[in-house]
């Protein structure tokens, strides 16, 4: 039989974004595999071109008199950048967008860098007087102190470590230096820090998962399902610990936030230098040196958020997606892609294991466990002897306000702080809002202040600002309102983490109160000092937005209270309750992780959603019970798959004519394949930095009816009066 291959050409160029089909010669057929690199007649021109085969088939899909064959394929392993091109072509092929887009995500350009000695810190005392140095050290020395502690626990740490994640000057090295505390010494060639290996004891839970894991024989997904607390973190180091022995890698995945010093520190304590992390905040050329490196086999674990998945490992045996339940891991920039997803479709690729582990699994994960495609492992035991997960307590807010309480911390969240507080515990406040106030409008005409870039309300700031939080537009609170001159423009709505910081000093004095948002957390290193303060118990009770309910474990904290439980059931969303289960799950498994008990407050004006009372019981089967009975009721994820489209222009009529033309064409597409389209209509934002924005949705409980209405999308936007594109699915 004949076959024929789909080639992409010259992936550098962006206007060549599309396959183009060749025939297999039969002396050639053994090579043409998805990913082989080919040369390929191109053009006018005599000389082959480069490219790589992303799909075999028999079918031929143009005039015969068109086809040409393919010249070579060289006789070698497929390269790490050949895996990769593929794995850009299905993320193109499922997400939209263009192969230029994709392979940028997966291969970042080259960078020049230059030729760096790796650098080791060492300890040049006992880890005794290190401990007793930072008994000595004040309240502005946190980096110096998280040095000193580490080097107790590890005789050397990588200088890249200190000079990043703890953001340790020269100045304070060289002066350490100076008083004989440390050193800073070049590595010598070849030689590397190989860690302590795993020096914890699993209970039998952990180690049955680990177990579990370890006997799968190639590719296979697990969903590691551990109540908060459970010891998610000791199941991954031993998995890692065996498959890194059989001489394969290990890419980790952590959301961005919770990418810690301590985090990255527990790794290497383990396995030294074989370990290397990637964030954000690193500069272009410092990424691309750390893919040199795992390219080179200079390191066996990646870990950082969503771009360490495409790193150029040799052999890959094993991917970890922590949190894997996190909005962060989808992508916002085109290919909107999703982690967790191409983290299995690259490990199926190559054959190695994959766990996702959360405390809440996402629906679209669970469901899959339900269904028999990925494999369940469940922890249902805090991993410390002695620690219980949490009492809770649901508080009705309305019965506040029947009581004339307008305070925003209820009469029992208030006698509980009261009481830890005298006992010298810890508390945290979560609120899933940052700023003062919601709004400025006059109580006279109604004029509310409005970003004049973005369809929403500008949110008042104690500083006298009202900003945009979409566009970062802002501008002074004038106290007259520029309508009616009335002096009757004020701020108010749901108070912001600002609004509760004022009320929680006013009430506790005494207590030291630490805030943590966006809006204090802009500089690189102020998530990691607002945690070390709190964690070293510079801190009675921590305020903040989600970002404080993250997988942090401080022994000390005994009571957490959600200020505003309900606030994301009113986000106009399909998942927004699973957003809230979400969030108070997470919240709620904050408290009591010691051998204190612990114990959580959820204020709401909702006491009887089923997210707010499973939240509460620590109940996740509870939740997906009644959300996934919802879901099959209307047809959306994971049951079925959903395709949004959105439209985009400056100029709102263009957009609605241009999205109502795209709604019939999809219509008439879809006919066959039964899919339903609906919409079009405005976006939950309707207009944001000056551009209008219109949603379509197509669902169909078969991928591949969408990834064609897709690609009609796609062809249409392109032609004539086609207006910009973004596609997500589910």
């Amino acid at each position: 039989m004949a076959l024929y291959a789909d080639v992409i050409i010259d992936i550098s160029a962006p206007t060549l974004d599309r396959t183009f089909q060749y025939s297999v010669p039969e002396e050639l057929s053994e090579r043409a595999v998805t990913g082989a690199p080919v040369l390929v007649p191109f053009g006018k021109g005599k000389a082959p071109r480069r490219g790589y085969i992303v799909g075999i088939s028999g079918e031929l899909k143009v005039a015969p008199e068109k086809i040409r064959p393919i010249a070579e394929i060289p006789k070698k392993d497929l390269t790490i950048e050949d895996s990769l091109v593929n794995l850009a072509y299905r993320m193109k092929e499922r997400y939209g967008g263009s192969l230029y887009d994709a392979l940028r995500t997966v291969i970042p350009s080259r960078q020049k860098v230059e030729s760096v000695r790796k650098r080791v810190v060492k300890r040049a005392v006992s880890a005794e007087e290190l401990l007793a140095l930072c008994e000595k050290l004040t309240g502005r020395e946190t980096a110096k102190a998280r040095l000193y502690k580490a080097l107790a626990e590890a005789p050397e740490i990588p200088y890249e470590l200190v000079t990043g994640k703890l953001k340790l000057t020269k100045a304070s090295l060289d002066k350490a230096q100076e008083e004989g505390i440390l050193s800073v010494e070049e590595a010598e060639e070849g030689s590397f820090y190989e860690g302590e290996g795993l020096t914890v004891t699993l209970n039998e839970e952990q180690e049955a998962a680990a177990r579990e894991v370890l006997a799968a024989d190639g590719h296979e997904v697990f969903v590691l399902h551990g109540i908060t607390g459970s010891g998610k973190t000791e199941v991954y180091l031993r998995v890692i610990s065996d498959v890194i022995a059989r001489g394969k890698q290990v890419i980790v995945l952590i959301p961005e936030i919770a990418l810690t010093y301590q985090t990255v520190m527990r790794f290497y304590r383990c396995f030294g230098d074989r370990v290397a992390f990637v964030h954000s905040k690193m500069s272009a050329g410092d990424r691309y040196r750390m893919r040199e490196r795992a390219r080179n086999g200079e390191i066996s674990i990646m870990i950082g958020p969503r771009s360490a998945l495409f790193t150029p490992f040799p052999n890959p045996g094993l991917f970890i997606v922590d949190e894997e339940h996190e909005t962060s891991y989808r992508s916002e920039s085109t290919p909107r892609y999703h982690a967790v997803t191409v983290a299995v479709m690259r490990a199926k690729e190559c054959g190695a294991k994959v766990i996702l582990g959360s405390a809440t699994p996402s629906l679209e994960t669970y469901y899959l466990c339900e269904t028999g495609s990925y494999k369940l492992l469940s922890l249902h035991r805090r991993a410390k002897e002695g620690a219980v997960l949490p009492k809770a307590e649901i508080v009705d807010l309305r019965e506040e306000l029947a009581a004339h309480n307008y305070s925003v911390i209820s009469r029992r969240l208030h006698a509980a702080i009261t009481d830890r507080l005298s006992r010298g515990e810890q508390v945290m406040l979560f609120i899933n809002r940052r700023g003062y106030a919601g709004f400025v409008s006059c109580r006279a005409c109604g004029e509310t202040a409005v970003c004049p870039h973005c369809d929403v309300s500008l949110t008042y700031h104690n500083d006298g600002t009202l900003r945009c939080h979409y566009c970062g537009y802002r501008r002074r609170y004038e106290k007259v309102c520029p309508a009616c001159g009335s002096k009757y423009y004020l701020p108010f709505g749901r108070s912001g983490t600002q609004k509760i910081e004022e009320l929680v000093e006013k009430e506790f004095p005494k207590a030291r109160v630490l805030r943590m948002d966006a809006d204090t957390t802009k500089a690189a290193e102020d998530y990691e000092t607002i945690l070390t303060e709190f964690a070293e118990g510079r801190g009675d009770i921590l305020i903040g937005t989600q970002m404080i309910v993250k997988g942090h474990d401080f022994p000390n904290v005994t009571l957490v209270g959600a200020l505003a439980a309900d606030l994301s059931l009113g986000v106009p969303e399909y998942n927004s309750a699973e957003r809230t289960f979400d969030l108070l799950a997470q919240a709620a498994g904050r408290a009591g992780r010691d051998k204190i008990p612990g114990e959580v407050i959820i204020q709401t004006y909702r006491p009887d959603h089923y997210a707010v009372t499973a939240a509460a019981a620590a109940d996740y089967q509870a939740f997906y019970d009644t959300e996934i009975a919802y879901r099959r009721a209307c047809g959306y994820p994971p049951v079925r798959h959903l395709l949004t489209i959105v439209g985009a222009d400056r100029r709102e009529a263009v957009l609605e004519t241009a999205m109502d033309e795209l709604a019939e064409l999809l219509r008439k597409t879809c006919r066959d394949s039964g899919a339903a389209v609906i919409g079009p209509a405005p976006a939950g934002l309707r207009k944001k930095r000056d551009l209008y924005y219109r949603v379509l949705y197509v669902k169909h409980g078969d991928i591949d009816a969408l990834v064609g209405a897709k690609d009609a999308a796609e062809s249409w936007m392109h032609g004539p009066g086609g207006v910009g594109l973004t596609f997500d699915v589910d």
